[in-house]
């Protein structure tokens, strides 16, 4: 094309014909590469020869000056073609780093969104798998002594290397099947190291992949340990409390039983109905420690260890009339109606357990409403669920309180130190909802507040 149009759109003018093959052999350069360049310099050279200087049509060159002029133009050519070819290898490795560095932000990025659903170092070389699309990537951890794979093909072999690598930080290749072994470092010293198979990479990469997972694997064991810490501390506070509680809690029967034996004892001789009576009080007051007592180890059992549900088909107003009997105590003159659908068919829980539930239920709303005012329970059916809706008339609660009252051993501070309690009564019923594969949940405005716990005919429990 260039000899076509220099012969026929501008003859006689070799000059800019030289620089439109050179043009030529510099968009040879950038597109394709170094070889290709130096082909079309030479076959540029032969055709500005044979079509541009004199004599036209043959390779011959009568002139010295343009066998000067040939040359150049041939030595212009290559060294413009190297140069280009290097810009544009620049380039590309400039695009690779980029690419690395993008990939390696994507996986610090992953690193940090990583959840609980399954083991930390197993979550960890998946996303690397996936994120440099490796066919497999492997991590030893040290401390556990635990293999984690991940990517679409199974690293087989070269398991000591990975021990080795981990216990004395050495390094490991094998080019054919394209792998390579290095020790990852926390400091000096190596706590795990890594498989990896696939494209290769630079090492600043394959070091930076390392350094980001040795963050990672600490980061993972100072959760791993915070929550240790936490777990300790709440099982402290939550022997603390329980003691308060039962302190507090076991006082009224204690003194009525007190109080009757004392009598007893100072007037053997009084009338057998006084007598009666006084037997009977410490009797019922008995059973009340004895329910007391049964309540706290069901709330300590409840909140350190997993719930097991022990399903069998009950009436939910049966139970919900047993409570309400049980705590007439607690209730004195307060009105707690009972509002029960007709036909509501039998639903399979935990007996013992949802009377637990319904009680922490009952009590709370009876400790936060008015003495005046009544508090309701009310079950009904609603699509394959029953709902229990235990409503009071109290002041309500601020919508920010709302999302945090099912948090074990939160109160709020409006209220923590004028009403007795252990933030403990709330947490333990929703875990029992939840077991039961339901829910409980509040709505709260100034003036009412309702806890509805929903518990489905289908039971497909959560655990806990």
């Amino acid at each position: 094309m260039i000899t076509l149009v220099g012969q026929r759109v501008i003859p006689g003018n070799p000059t800019t014909v030289g620089f439109a093959y050179l043009l030529f052999v510099l968009i040879i350069a950038s597109t394709w590469g170094f070889v290709e360049a130096c082909l079309s310099s030479i076959l540029a050279t032969l055709a500005f020869n044979f079509f541009f200087l004199p004599p036209v049509g043959t390779f011959t060159i009568a002139d010295p000056q343009h066998w000067v002029a040939l040359f150049s133009f041939l030595t212009t050519a290559l060294i413009a073609s190297r140069l280009s070819d290097k810009a544009k290898q620049r380039a590309l490795e400039a695009v690779e780093r980029r690419q690395d560095v993008e990939r390696l932000y994507t996986f610090s990025r992953a690193i940090l969104l990583i959840d609980n659903t399954a083991p930390f170092p197993k979550q960890l070389v998946q996303k690397l798998a996936e994120t440099f699309g490796l066919s497999a990537s492997v991590l030893f951890d040290r401390r556990s002594g635990d293999l984690h794979k991940a990517g679409p093909v199974d690293f087989e072999g070269m398991e000591e290397q990975l021990r080795d690598a981990a216990l004395n930080g050495t390094t490991f290749a094998d080019p054919q099947r394209n792998r390579v072994i290095t020790a990852v470092r926390l400091g000096a010293d190596p706590i795990a190291s890594l498989a990896l198979q696939g494209a290769q990479m630079p090492d600043v990469v394959l070091q930076g992949i390392a350094t980001l997972i040795a963050i990672g694997l600490e980061r993972a064991r100072a959760q791993d340990l915070a929550h240790q810490i936490e777990a300790a501390r709440q099982s402290e506070q939550l022997r603390t409390t329980l003691i308060d509680a039962m302190a507090h809690e076991f006082k009224t029967p204690l003194t009525s039983i007190k109080a009757a034996t004392t009598s007893l004892l100072a007037r053997p001789d009084q009338p057998l109905e006084s007598r009666t009576e006084l037997l009977k009080i410490a009797d019922e007051e008995s059973d009340h420690l004895k329910e007391l007592i049964d309540n706290a180890t069901d709330m300590a059992r409840l909140d350190i260890a997993q719930i097991e549900v022990q399903s069998e088909l009950s009436d939910v107003c049966q139970i919900i009339r047993e409570v309400v009997a049980s705590m007439r105590i607690k209730i004195e003159s307060r009105q707690v109606g009972v509002l029960c659908q007709e036909g509501l068919p039998p639903v399979p829980l935990d007996r013992r357990l949802v009377t637990l539930a319904i009680k922490q239920l009952v009590d709370n709303s009876l400790k936060y409403s008015p003495a005046g005012t009544p508090v309701t329970i009310q079950a009904q059916q609603a699509g394959g669920s029953v709902i229990l809706d235990i409503t009071d008339h109290g002041k309500g609660m601020a919508l920010q309180e709302q999302s945090r009252i099912f948090e074990r051993f939160y109160r709020s501070p409006s209220v923590q130190h004028q009403v007795p309690g252990s933030g403990l009564g709330l947490s333990i019923a929703h875990r029992i909802a939840r077991a039961h594969g339901g829910d409980l949940t509040v709505t709260s405005h100034p003036g009412e507040t309702t806890f509805r716990m929903t518990l489905p005919f289908d039971r497909k429990g959560e655990g806990s």
